[in-house]
């Protein structure tokens, strides 16, 4: 039995605010922009390269803003953080983890226009 996550429910307080965000910025691609009518919108969208999605709309019962830790794991950290800096998004510098004789672990936060928490992961090679 395989169980592959695919998609990950977002809330947002402005659908179009946040497509724009994910779409013109960050480079997601739009997969579904579904609204049958004014009660109900959920538009899906794949980071570059990703195999797992996000919905956004009026499909979570959370409050906007409430998701965090979401990663987006990556070749070269610096050059993502300067492609999205470069887009408008604030990236936070780069932070290298790691214990001796450890590998080192990157990352960089940044967050959606609500809030959600995202960070950039680059894994050692």
């Amino acid at each position: 039995m395989e169980y592959r996550l695919e998609l990950i429910p977002l809330p947002v307080a402005d659908v179009d605010r946040a497509k724009a965000f994910y779409a013109d910025r960050l480079g997601f691609a739009v997969d579904l922009d579904y609204s049958p009518d004014e009660s109900f919108r959920v538009v899906q969208l794949t980071p570059p390269g990703s195999a797992c999605s996000i919905a956004l709309g009026t499909v979570v019962g959370t409050p906007p803003g409430s998701v965090q830790g979401l990663h987006l794991v990556v070749d070269d950290i610096h050059a993502a953080r300067a492609e999205l800096v470069g887009k408008g998004v604030d990236v936070a510098e780069v932070e290298a983890l790691g214990a001796p004789g450890k590998p080192t672990v990157s990352y960089a936060a940044f967050t959606d226009p609500d809030g959600n928490g995202w960070t950039l992961q680059q894994l050692p090679r």
